[in-house]
């Protein structure tokens, strides 16, 4: 797999592309794009390591590579980069002959309406965002309020003081999902138990999903207050707060990846009680099977519980040992596919 490391300044990243675009055969123009034996990805915030959502991102082309004989590329995002860097990236990669070409995260919205149009012939799959259409994109998408409302039933029966966090990494509607979710299943469960939401930084300031620091400071203020079951939606600053729940002794709940399983994450997998998982890994394996077959996915995907596109992760045994807790996950699950319980989106 080739992977474009983190740098400085995309016009690193572009000239490095370019030289391999040349060596794979020169090719440079949107005719390249017709190749359905190379696909990339291109991450969010955070990249690869983010033990989280990049990585899950990850996963699916490492599983086409190794099942469809897909040659994959990687691309990194830069620190504090622009819309204008993500255009020049995603240019890159569909000139280079990449087909899908799938931007890891709604912050590429605006790159993908501006380029997908100039390359009719190459898919572009963007996760997490049904706002950009157009016949070459595909729009993966998550009900991820409904795996936050099964975090919150388990946080609610598992908590002893009857307080339990929220960290949500940018206040964006997306992060808003995840607490919404949660925070209705908390209460559903049992009234009496109290939610404190916080969240890491304000758009445009993203580095809420990217600094672990302050995902620890904000669970270690929540532990303040007598907290005892943390959920994180908040990409690579929540290996902070896992850390910190972690050496308080106190539950965590992951997100995205099975965060137990995450070997980033090994000193602090005894906390992790469970993980709010989306199926990140298959959605970007599908789309790029669907281009190898010739038969490209395109218009809005989207994954629910009804197709265990969310979950909540069964990896740790002492949650799966919680009988009592694994039936009310169960009934509220089946509750929610049944049309049962509607799962707000919105705090």
């Amino acid at each position: 797999m080739r992977r474009i490391t983190r740098i400085a300044t995309v016009g690193v990243a572009s000239a490095a592309l370019a030289l391999s675009a040349t060596a794979c055969g020169g090719k440079t123009s949107s005719d390249a794009a017709s190749d359905g034996d190379k696909a990339a990805i291109a991450y969010d915030i955070g990249g690869r390591g983010d033990q989280s959502f990049n990585d899950a991102a990850y996963a699916g082309l490492a599983k086409a590579e190794k099942d469809l004989d897909v040659n994959g590329s990687e691309a990194e995002p830069s620190d504090g980069e622009s819309d204008a860097d993500k255009v020049q990236r995603l240019t890159e990669l569909a000139r280079a002959g990449n087909n899908p070409v799938i931007g890891v995260g709604f912050a590429y919205a605006p790159a993908i309406k501006k380029v997908a149009p100039k390359f009719p012939k190459t898919t572009f799959g963007i996760i997490d965002d049904a706002s950009v259409t157009g016949k070459n994109i595909a729009n993966i998408v998550f009900n991820e309020e409904q795996g936050s409302y099964l975090a919150g039933v388990a946080a609610a029966k598992v908590s002893k003081t009857k307080t339990v966090g929220f960290i949500g990494g940018v206040e964006t509607p997306l992060i808003k999902k995840f607490e919404a979710g949660y925070a209705q299943g908390v209460k559903d469960t049992d009234p009496s138990v109290k939610v404190l939401p916080q969240y890491l930084t304000q758009p445009p300031n993203f580095d809420g999903f990217s600094k672990p620091d302050l995902g620890k400071a904000a669970a270690q203020g929540q532990l303040d207050k007598n907290a005892d079951v943390i959920y994180s939606a908040a990409g690579l600053a929540g290996s902070g707060a896992i850390e910190a729940a972690s050496k308080a002794k106190k539950w965590n709940i992951g997100v995205d990846s099975d965060q137990y399983n995450q070997a980033g994450l090994a000193n602090y997998k005894e906390s992790i009680l469970t993980s709010v998982t989306k199926d990140i890994e298959d959605a970007v394996f599908n789309l790029i099977k669907s281009v190898k077959d010739g038969k490209p996915q395109s218009g809005e995907i989207r994954y629910g519980l009804d197709k265990n596109g969310v979950a909540l992760s069964m990896s740790n045994p002492a949650f799966a040992d919680m009988k009592d807790v694994i039936a009310a996950v169960d009934k509220a699950k089946q509750d929610i596919i049944d049309g049962k319980i509607t799962v707000k989106t919105a705090p």
